[in-house]
């Protein structure tokens, strides 16, 4: 059979309540050394009979094991502390908010209801002084924007001078120009009766453009210059160089009757 429960209150006998602190003390005082020794803890235990004796266990010495205790106590006791300033901080904090917010609802002309006649003066009095202040800081930065405008456009007209006159500089390094000048090659025409046979000259070795002097020129460049060389060529000539021409072109009409 099992035991049974036993009903957990003062015994009234003398003799059996002795004899169950004597058993419950030891078993309770064997059970903290089991404990500190599987669970490798500090345990202390302290008991004081009826009669104000004292029994105790301590796994590392009471001494320690009471001041560690102390330390931690104290500790609590400041954690506690410093915790409930922190909940009156906060509660101070959380009504600051609230009072911000209801005024920041004012000022933009909600919850005016609760508000007494001079209240609403004072009310009205701070947004005119804010309004002020708005306008002031207003004109500081427009006056601030346009000297910054006024600056850069001196820069640009100091630039643009700048650019003009290097504008003028290059016009008067570089000739001018009175007329327009086209660029391409002109051929001048001969007249048939002075050309020399192509025949000819490619069979004779000798036979060259340069010792005749006859009016077949290609001229390259412009027109003009082409003009006024042909002009001169023409005033340097001489009777003499007209008989070398007549004796070139009959020469070679002899080579090509003989060939």
């Amino acid at each position: 059979m099992g035991r049974g429960k036993i009903e957990i209150k003062r015994i009234e006998n003398a003799n059996s309540r002795q004899v169950t602190f004597s058993k419950r003390r030891a078993g309770l005082l064997k059970k903290a050394h089991e404990l500190s020794v599987l669970c490798d803890a500090e345990v202390a235990v302290i008991v004081f009979s009826k009669s104000g004796k004292l029994f105790e266990f301590s796994s590392s010495g009471m001494k320690k094991t009471l001041s560690r205790y102390g330390n931690y106590q104290s500790s609590s006791d400041s954690k506690v502390e410093n915790l409930q300033e922190d909940c009156t901080e906060m509660d101070l904090l959380k009504d600051e908010i609230s009072k911000l917010q209801e005024k920041h609802l004012q000022l933009q002309g909600k919850g005016l209801n609760t508000l007494s006649f001079k209240e609403l003066q004072n009310l009205e009095q701070q947004l005119y002084h804010a309004l002020i202040s708005v306008r002031e800081r207003k004109e500081q930065l427009l006056t601030v924007q346009l000297e910054e405008s006024r600056l850069k456009e001196q820069r640009a007209e100091l630039e643009n001078e700048t650019l003009r006159r290097q504008v003028q500089e290059l016009r008067n390094f570089l000739p001018a120009f009175t007329h327009y000048v086209p660029s391409y090659i002109k051929c001048f025409a001969i007249d048939p009766k002075n050309a020399i046979l192509n025949h000819g000259c490619l069979e004779d070795s000798n036979c060259s453009l340069q010792k005749t002097d006859s009016d077949t020129t290609l001229q390259l460049g412009l027109p003009g210059e082409a003009h006024d060389r042909r002009k001169n060529e023409g005033d340097r000539e001489s009777p003499s160089s007209e008989s070398v021409t007549t004796n070139t072109t009959r020469a070679t009409a002899d080579r090509i009757s003989l060939v």
